[in-house]
């Protein structure tokens, strides 16, 4: 009789009906994107030094000065003043050393027009990335869900993304 309780209840569970929630998510998605123009400039600044021992200076006009960097013009550079230098007391040890490093001069900077940097500065240090040109960059999805993507110019960037998940809780 056990046998039989067992076997009829193992039937009438199969009969019922599941007891679960099936979720499933469709994604599609398409992502396009153009690289823009940009400049990073670094001006590179005038310099000068002088440094000596058992030495007589000029700066040329004055007895004594040293050289020195020129006054500031705009749109120009700097420029220096050299120091003439001669020993102090003969025989004796001595040293003088002058540099100048020259900057570069201002400059009035970049103009994005278009999506284009057309005159880029001239300093010391410039990095410049040009603007991405879409082409014939383009992307859909379809009512489908599929996907269609054509690649652009240089500087772009296309994703297509299908994603599909089935969820099954109990």
């Amino acid at each position: 009789m056990k046998r039989l309780i067992g076997a009829v209840a193992a039937a009438s569970l199969f009969g019922l009906p599941a007891q679960a929630d099936i979720i499933h998510r469709i994604q599609t998605s398409v992502q396009l994107s153009v690289d823009a123009a940009a400049s990073n400039s670094t001006r590179v600044p005038s310099v000068y030094s002088v440094s000596g021992t058992n030495v007589d200076v000029t700066d040329g006009t004055t007895s004594g000065n040293i050289g020195g960097l020129d006054n500031f013009t705009a749109g120009s550079s700097v420029g220096f003043t050299g120091t003439t230098a001669s020993v102090k007391v003969a025989g004796e040890d001595f040293a003088f050393t002058e540099s100048f490093i020259e900057g570069d001069k201002p400059s009035t900077g970049s103009t994005v027009t278009s999506g284009v940097i057309g005159t880029l500065p001239a300093f010391g240090n410039t990095v410049t990335s040009a603007g991405g040109v879409a082409g014939s960059l383009a992307g859909s999805v379809g009512n489908d869900g599929t996907i269609s993507i054509t690649a652009g110019g240089a500087g772009t960037r296309v994703t297509g993304q299908y994603v599909s998940d089935l969820t099954i809780q109990n």
